[in-house]
């Protein structure tokens, strides 16, 4: 199984759920990626993870859509319906490869509000790993 995770500049929301999945599901490939790169990871992120014994999982740096490739991955997970619809304008035929979680980017939340998001992110993450479903 193949799996990216898309959220807006891949420093919060995806490379959290890519760090998370790649702990559980040793046996995937999994990856993340945003529309656009703007800041580095959020180090908020790599104390979380912390929490979770995954820090080691975590990517050093953010990496852009455009240098993966897209048609290899047997599921891409969108953060929000905006990266759904980034993705499906410039290649249509990935339509019913994606899901979309709804997950708000936490990046200008107080940190307490964030961190729910982060354990929101991580209940999906365990769901997808345990049942291959979103």
């Amino acid at each position: 199984m193949k799996v990216l995770f898309v959220c807006s500049g891949n420093a919060c929301r995806s490379p959290l759920a890519e760090a998370l999945l790649r702990k559980l599901r040793p046996d995937w490939v999994v990856d993340s990626a945003g529309m656009r790169i703007i800041i580095p990871v959020n180090e908020e992120i790599r104390e979380f993870l912390r929490t979770e014994d995954a820090e080691d999982f975590l990517k050093d740096n953010p990496e852009t859509l455009e240098s993966k490739k897209l048609m290899d991955y047997d599921l891409i997970v969108a953060m929000e319906e905006v990266h759904k619809n980034y993705i499906t304008e410039r290649f249509p035929q990935l339509r019913n490869k994606i899901v979309v979680w709804g997950i708000p980017d936490p990046y200008f939340m107080e940190k307490e509000a964030a961190w729910k998001v982060y354990e929101q992110i991580k209940m999906k993450v365990i769901e997808l790993a345990s049942s291959g479903q979103t």
